[in-house]
């Protein structure tokens, strides 16, 4: 079944269809990771996006059921070279083919996907449609160029009520902004009593949870259109240690004063180099966003860069100067990826150690 991948420049491909043959719109962006396909198709912050991957052979491993980073991918489209249509592995229970057709995501297959790289390196990401061959490509560009993308994306993905998931150490509230299950699985590992909560959860009522720390999590779309999440944030500030990653970074550094921006065509991928800055040690990390802190913004605030990309230069890292806070723009808990960074984890928990410290010093020098 022969279709069209089409993008608002006027660009037109044809390929193979696979999964389902409805069509679909969304932003086009890709990925260079070479693994990781399943957690790439799970994961929340492709919410809205068509996902081009750059690695020519994709689904020869299949589709298990212990890889997912959601219950239900919020992707609107898969772009390959090649889609494995008899997967091999241990593990495999479905090829790709199959599960794209159980949750209704259109795919194409057989394109030049080096050239459709290209062409988002150059020009910044682009709406697209994957449709039929019936389609009149003229129509859907001036349908797509008329197109507005969503901006609900974290509505959409977010936990509608909370929920615990229970442990005997330090008390966590995960702010679920889109979250990967990578980062309730690695608190979990460390024993934390983790109580997630949907997106726009206030300040009042996370802090009647007693939480001894809050995570703010991975998302899709722009931070700007997350404005209740920014005032609780801003609420949260110095009452209570905070770990924010990837969209949970971009709006703590909102909250903070600073601006944020949106980049090019994005940083997609499991290979990226990103430099701590004290110590000049460099961590190949995981990453999926299409925003930025901008740098220059930071100058007013009271935060301070911890590190940077070392391909662009971009901001990857803050910390606040006064209160026990940090985030990082990558992923830590490396769905797909290396996990160079996981030790975040140790540090989130042992600054809420020193802070519970510094309170019970607090309290016996006031009872003395």
């Amino acid at each position: 079944m022969k279709k069209q991948l089409i993008l608002e420049d006027g660009t037109v491909f044809i390929g193979d269809g696979f999964g389902s043959d409805t069509n679909t719109i969304g932003e086009v962006v890709f990925n260079t990771g070479m693994t990781g396909y399943q957690e790439i198709i799970s994961d929340p912050s492709y919410c809205g996006q068509i996902v081009t991957l750059t690695y020519p052979l994709i689904g020869n491993y299949g589709i298990n059921r212990d890889d997912f980073e959601s219950i239900s991918p919020a992707i609107q489209g898969f772009i390959v070279k090649e889609a494995a249509d008899f997967p091999s592995n241990w593990r495999n229970e479905k090829s790709l083919n199959e599960y794209f057709q159980m949750k209704n995501i259109p795919g194409i297959a057989g394109i030049d996907t080096r050239k459709l790289t290209r062409i988002i390196r150059q020009h910044g990401t682009l709406k697209g449609a994957i449709c039929g061959m019936e389609e009149d490509a003229a129509s859907v560009v001036e349908k797509l160029r008329a197109t507005k993308l969503r901006n609900d994306q974290v509505k959409a993905v977010s936990t509608k009520t909370p929920y615990p998931s229970p442990g005997r150490g330090r008390r966590v509230v995960l702010v679920d902004f889109g979250m990967k299950h990578g980062i309730l699985r690695e608190l979990n590992k460390r024993d934390c009593d983790v109580i997630v909560v949907p997106y726009n959860t206030t300040a009042e009522e996370i802090l009647n949870l007693s939480p001894d720390g809050v995570m703010l999590s991975n998302g899709p779309g722009d931070p700007k259109d997350v404005q209740e999440a920014i005032t609780m944030i801003n609420s949260l500030l110095g009452v209570v240690p905070l770990f924010g990653i990837c969209l949970g970074h971009q709006l703590f550094a909102l909250a903070c004063g600073a601006n944020t921006e949106k980049m090019k065509f994005g940083h997609r991928g499991s290979n990226h180099p990103v430099k701590e800055l004290v110590t000049g040690k460099v961590d190949i990390t995981s990453q999926n966003h299409g925003y930025t802190v901008e740098e220059h913004s930071i100058m007013n605030t009271r935060l301070e860069v911890t590190h940077i990309a070392l391909n662009d230069g971009t901001v990857e890292g803050l910390k606040h100067k006064d209160y026990p806070a940090f985030t990082v723009q990558y992923h830590p808990e490396a769905s797909p990826g290396p996990e160079d960074a996981n030790g975040l984890f140790e540090q989130f928990l042992k600054m809420i150690e020193i802070e519970k410290q510094e309170g019970a010093n607090k309290c016996q020098s006031v009872q003395i």
